[in-house]
């Protein structure tokens, strides 16, 4: 894994790189979002392809768990990947109302990730 650090406006982005699955439990998403806290980040940007599937099945409650993490501590997050591929109604309505509060979000691109963030 890399962390490759971005600035906005003083504001400090984390992108983290991966080969590999980083995040396949909340505890991973956890340890991410402390790990990028103590270096100072305010921000960070992941991968679709860079957390498990699970994620993105609701039911499993790994999503949620991580999200409300992320908001509770009020570190910024963007998923950055292709989500047409989630049919699921409850996804996609979990998403929009994601990118609604413009503190999680989820995005097609890098661009849109940093766009996000200057927001």
């Amino acid at each position: 894994m890399i962390i490759k650090s971005h600035n906005i406006n003083n504001i400090k982005v984390a992108e983290v790189i991966s080969d590999e699955v980083i995040i396949q439990s909340v505890q991973d998403g956890l340890d991410l979002m402390g790990d990028i806290y103590y270096q100072g980040f305010d921000k960070v940007m992941i991968y679709e392809k860079d957390i498990t599937p699970d994620f993105f099945d609701l039911k499993t409650k790994i999503a949620g768990e991580i999200l409300q993490k992320f908001s509770n501590y009020r570190i910024g997050l963007a998923i950055i990947g292709d989500f047409s591929k989630y049919e699921s109604k409850s996804m996609k309505d979990f998403i929009f109302e994601s990118n609604k509060t413009g503190h999680i979000n989820f995005v097609e691109t890098l661009e849109d990730a940093l766009e996000n963030f200057l927001k």
